[in-house]
């Protein structure tokens, strides 16, 4: 059994986590090339390539207030992830990027650049590229989600937070209906 974290990007981020939490597998995946949908096509097969039967899989949600030239692959490489798991019977869980960055650090809007300190602080764990170091996140979060009850105390109290929203997300409220002008 491993602990897995995905987070879908131009160079996606790939760590899988021991039973105790030991890191066994830790890289960024990039596909072949650079045109799609190649790329993207042969980076979800490296993806699926490193799962193994068995593992608990957390894939990083989408960041819904990115911009640039980018943000189309990471759509589109975010859904080919999910659609490849989903066809292969293959269960994960998601965590936003919020929560993602609350788990590591206590807040949910820290800066990428602000987020190797506060991680290498509480697992030890560093790495040049914030895509592992994310999926070390996601990672570490699937862990906790599997065995909250016996991680119960040794979580922090926002780690906790994440996992409990991440258990049973508060729905989403509906916007009240606007009265029509008479």
């Amino acid at each position: 059994m491993r602990y897995v974290g995905i987070d879908p990007s131009t160079k996606t981020g790939f760590v899988a986590l021991d039973e105790e939490g030991q890191v066994q597998r830790a890289k960024e995946l990039t596909g072949i090339g650079d045109i799609d949908p190649k790329r993207i096509t042969t980076l979800v097969g490296e993806v699926i390539a490193h799962i193994k039967p068995g593992d608990f899989i957390a894939v990083e949600g989408f960041s819904y207030n990115s911009q640039g030239r980018g943000i189309g692959f990471q759509f589109g490489i975010g859904y080919a992830i999910r659609i490849a798991l989903y066809s292969r019977n293959i269960p994960y869980i998601e965590v936003s990027p919020g929560q993602l960055k609350k788990f590591a650090t206590g807040k949910g809007n820290t800066p990428k650049d602000k987020m190797p300190s506060p991680i290498q602080e509480n697992w030890g764990f560093t790495d040049r590229s914030d895509n592992v170091l994310d999926a070390y996140v996601l990672a570490r979060c699937v862990q906790a989600y599997k065995n909250f009850d016996g991680m119960l105390f040794r979580l922090t109290d926002y780690q906790r937070e994440v996992i409990e929203t991440i258990i049973s997300p508060q729905p989403k409220s509906k916007p009240k209906k606007k009265k029509k002008a008479k």
